[in-house]
């Protein structure tokens, strides 16, 4: 037990460090704060291409952390209607990570999606891929 009772605050901390872990070893960077400002880049770029319930469904299953950068910000009724294609897909990204030196493009995007396919369930992700447009779901491996 923690020092504070609040178990639940370091399991979610605990386990937002082996998401981000886990995704600097698959990107090879040493940048963990880029690696973090990826996944919420992606994950929050894809939830806006996602309906209001696949949103909630696969926020259950993030760590709390993650679920609320997540959230954070979020205003479905202001989202506009995102792009269809891949490259507008991927130039939003590369345009959000200009600043991070390690960032290669589609490949690391594709690292995010791969840290999905390993820890969200199998049918969440064909759920989220079967919502987005072709395009986009292209770029995502199936698990």
């Amino acid at each position: 037990m923690t020092a504070q009772g609040l178990e639940v605050i370091d399991h979610s901390a605990q386990l937002t460090h082996e998401w981000i872990n886990e995704l600097a070893e698959r990107l090879g960077w040493a940048s963990k704060r880029s690696a973090l400002r990826l996944l919420r880049i992606t994950i929050c770029h894809v939830r806006d291409h996602l309906l209001v319930n696949e949103v909630a469904h696969v926020s259950a299953q993030f760590p709390i952390m993650i679920r609320g950068f997540f959230f954070e910000g979020w205003m479905p009724e202001q989202t506009p209607i995102k792009e269809r294609s891949a490259i507008e897909f991927v130039s939003f990204i590369e345009e959000q990570m200009k600043a991070a030196e390690e960032y290669r493009g589609r490949d690391d995007i594709k690292c995010v999606f791969d840290l999905l396919n390993n820890r969200l369930s199998r049918g969440e992700v064909e759920d989220i891929r079967a919502t987005l447009p072709a395009d986009i779901r292209d770029l995502w491996p199936t698990p």
